[in-house]
């Protein structure tokens, strides 16, 4: 019987640094892959399609979100995000641990959907350093709107770290994933993602009789 795969929900604000992270995370996690979100958005030139996201016209998106499609979707600074319901069953399915990385919205819609998902938060050293990453990236337009919007927004998620399993700060990156590294070989060694391989360890013991003057025989 093949274990059925973890479903991890992550979460930061934006400029902690959570695409990176996730990236060496799966790198040094075998079984682990990240999910694909579908967006609205338009691709950015160093992204690519299947690859980074599955890019869509927005009137396709809202037509898989009238589909029931997505198991979780949101509206992100005007741009539409959405993670694939069938896409992340079928890697559950086939024993892989599936790590979303996905905005307080769409995790709450999640955790609504699927009680066992776990629950991550990565949280920046402090604002200011929050701050100064997302001015040192030179996406945000001129006269400082966008990032007064996203801080204000980090403000807002930052409230919601109750909701998540665990918490972990992106002080030094290799740190981060370590720690993030632990966590899901942690998650994998619970009882009810063990169950296949108790249950086959078990049978083992229940198929085999007791030698002669062991304890138990008679």
């Amino acid at each position: 019987m093949t274990r059925r795969g973890l479903l991890i929900v992550l979460s930061a604000p934006s400029g902690t640094g959570k695409t990176t992270v996730v990236g060496r995370l799966v790198e040094r996690v075998p079984g682990l892959v990240r999910s694909r979100s579908y967006t609205s958005r338009a691709a950015r030139p160093e992204e690519v399609d299947g690859v980074d996201y599955h890019f869509v016209a927005p009137a396709r998106f809202r037509d898989m979100i009238d589909a029931g499609a997505f198991l979780e979707w949101a509206d992100v600074f005007g741009r539409l995000y959405g993670t694939s319901a069938a896409e992340t069953e079928r890697s559950r399915a086939a024993g892989l641990d599936v790590v979303l990385v996905i905005d307080v919205q769409g995790a709450q819609q999640v955790r609504r959907r699927a009680r066992d998902a776990v629950g991550i938060f990565v949280l920046p050293p402090s604002f200011r350093t929050l701050e100064d990453r997302l001015r040192g990236r030179g996406r945000e337009a001129p006269g400082g709107s966008d990032l007064e919007r996203r801080l204000r927004t980090a403000r807002r998620e930052v409230e919601m770290i109750d909701e998540y399993d665990y918490v972990v700060v992106n002080d030094e990156i290799d740190a981060c994933v370590d720690r993030l590294r632990h966590i899901v070989l942690a998650e994998r060694s619970r009882v009810a993602a063990m169950r296949h391989t108790i249950r086959s360890v078990v049978e083992t013991f229940d198929a085999l009789e007791p030698p002669v003057g062991r304890p138990g025989t008679v």
